[in-house]
């Protein structure tokens, strides 16, 4: 499928979570089988001409996109979790929310030095999410340079963000507005 169909499958959910936000659900993308099939194409696509080494997603949707990339390309999957997650020694990064903060974590023995780490996910918005999980990878000696997303909303400056940590951001699709 085009990226243009693919664009179509995604469904905008007005007001939600609060009143003059343009919600793009993605569910309705990965309910769409040859839709779904055709992202993970795209994205697996993009992620080899970067050179990939593994692929990192952060918990939840970037499982479902990046584990099905990593899957295509044969490649190791980083798990970028939220605190507590895993069962053993981990490194954390925690970062600024909206209205408060967060904490990602990872197996720092699921990267090894030097190994390039191309980033998937859903959805960038403000990066704020993205740039804990680079700085997390970078801090357990991965070379991240790339971030793969299916969505980007420009308009919230998420692939600037990035851009300042000398990262490429590519995107499937981008949607104007919140």
């Amino acid at each position: 499928m085009e990226v243009a169909q693919l664009q179509s499958l995604v469904r905008t959910v007005p007001d939600f979570p609060k009143l003059g936000i343009q919600f793009r659900d993605i569910t309705t993308l990965i309910g769409h089988g040859e839709g779904l099939a055709s992202t993970i194409d795209h994205l697996a696509g993009r992620a080899e001409a970067m050179g990939a080494k593994a692929i990192a997603g952060m918990e939840a949707r970037g499982f479902i996109f990046g584990a099905a990339v990593a899957v295509q390309l044969k490649l190791p999957f980083i798990l970028i979790r939220k605190p507590g997650k895993l069962p053993v020694e981990t490194i954390g990064v925690e970062y600024e929310l909206e209205y408060g903060t967060d904490r990602l974590e990872i197996d720092p023995l699921s990267v090894n030095e030097g190994q390039k780490v191309v980033i998937v996910d859903d959805l960038i918005a403000t990066g704020g999410t993205a740039e804990a999980a680079i700085t997390l990878l970078r801090q357990a000696g991965a070379k991240v340079d790339n971030a793969l997303f299916v969505i980007d909303l420009p308009d919230l400056g998420g692939a600037a963000r990035l851009s300042r940590l000398n990262v490429a951001v590519t995107a499937l699709m981008d949607f104007e507005g919140d």
